[in-house]
């Protein structure tokens, strides 16, 4: 597990800012002495100096003091503390570090915690170290308040709102067998500011599992209404658990679900994908509308059609007017599983699996949809996936175009996510 040293010399609003650098600098060489085995970011602010100051140290300065240590130390100054710390994140990320050893003061380490639950996921361990206690500085003897805590969320957001994005402009996949009574949309990876190799861009989903923070993704989520006309928070993304619960929005949620449906105007339902296919339907007749992730083992357990009976029980939907569109997922091209899996599929329709005798047969689980929302009701002409040669094709395979979408089947288990997403109008 890779380490950095973290040295918090951030001290906004101090009266005392330059004396109080200088204390916690020789402070510092005194806690890490002559060699630093971990790369060390020593983060500064810039920082203009109030009447009657001594002029603030400098980036050259700050240097000087720390000539005996080696060249791990990296001095690293914004002109906010969630610049810097953003600045702090791409550099461990950089060098794969999760391990985070952070040396500050009591007061700072709450502040400091506020950013580390915004900016980072739990990927990161951040260990701390009280080491500037008793250097006296005015601040540290004030608490840390809840408008504090807002003004920090404040300054992260202003601050990620202005970045540029990292490659391309937010493109929207649309299917032309939904009707013009709802909008919709199917998202590619371009356009957003996550800038991890295997989250660029638009990554739409944060886990404690991957390195992409909570704030980030709010970032991308907000462009993404912006260019297709909702307010974040009408957004309402499945919460996945790779099986059949839906959620009927006139209830109260379930601990997790891999659907949901709902007949009230504005609201925006969506559900994941990355290699699983998100799923939408629309019944433009009783104005109701469901999105769905469905995973191999969601398929296997009924998703596709356990949200569609929810329209038809819950809301009073007709099969016959019920529209399913598939969209980008993996496709039988690239993805394979182990045999007894595999029989679940071929025990559908043998043209779900390709190689069955092979030790990994390739499945195919967008024709099993298709197949079982057929068997369930709905009319072949009313489903568009990559069958369909009249229209434009949407369910793409997300595992061979990782210039457009994440896959977990190519990038592994730090891969991002993009949504399908519906609303009625």
């Amino acid at each position: 597990m890779a380490r950095v040293v973290l040295v918090d010399l951030l001290h906004p609003h101090c009266p005392q800012y330059s004396r109080c650098v200088e204390r916690r600098v020789s402070r510092l060489q005194e806690v890490i002495g002559n060699s630093a085995e971990e790369p060390v970011y020593l983060l500064l602010h810039q920082h203009t100096p109030r009447s009657g100051e001594t002029e603030s140290l400098s980036e050259a300065a700050v240097l000087d003091r720390f000539v005996r240590l080696n060249r791990r130390v990296h001095v690293v100054i914004n002109r906010s503390a969630a610049a810097s710390l953003y600045s702090f994140k791409q550099a461990a990320d950089a060098l794969d570090a999760t391990d985070v050893q952070v040396l500050t003061c009591s007061r700072r380490q709450a502040v400091l915690q506020v950013y580390q639950e915004l900016l980072f996921t739990p990927v990161y361990s951040f260990h701390y170290r009280t080491v500037f206690n008793d250097l006296h500085c005015p601040l540290d003897d004030l608490a840390l308040t809840c408008s504090q805590r807002a003004e920090v969320k404040d300054e992260i957001s202003t601050f990620l709102q202005r970045l540029p994005a990292v490659k391309g402009e937010i493109t929207i996949l649309k299917s032309s067998m939904i009707s013009d009574c709802f909008s919709h949309g199917f998202t590619t990876r371009t356009g957003g500011i996550s800038y991890i190799s295997t989250l660029s861009s638009l990554n739409l989903f944060s886990s404690s599992r991957r390195r992409d923070s909570s704030a980030v993704v709010a970032e991308n989520l907000r462009r993404l209404g912006l260019q297709a006309g909702f307010q974040p928070n009408q957004f309402h993304l499945a919460k996945v658990n790779h099986a059949s619960d839906v959620w009927v929005m006139s209830k109260p949620a379930p601990e997790s679900y891999d659907a949901i449906v709902t007949n009230q105007p504005g609201i925006v339902i969506a559900a994941p994908g990355a290699d699983c296919m998100p799923l939408l339907f629309t019944d433009p007749v009783a104005k109701v509308i469901g999105a769905a992730h469905a995973g191999w083992r969601g398929t296997l357990m009924g998703i596709a059609m356990a949200t569609v009976n929810a329209m038809v029980l819950e809301f009073g939907s007709k099969l016959v007017n019920i529209v399913a569109v598939i969209g980008p997922s993996v496709g039988p091209c690239c993805f394979t599983m182990e045999q007894d899996s595999a029989r679940n599929f071929q025990a559908i329709h043998p043209d779900c699996v390709r190689n069955m005798d092979s030790r990994r047969p390739y499945v195919d689980i967008r024709l099993a949809t298709r197949i079982l929302l057929e068997r369930g009701g709905l009319l072949p002409e009313h489903i568009h996936d990559d069958t369909v040669t009249h229209q434009p094709n949407l369910t793409l395979c997300t595992s061979c175009l990782p210039d457009s979408f994440f896959s977990h089947v190519r990038d592994g288990v730090n891969f991002g996510t993009q949504v399908g997403f519906l609303w009625i109008k």
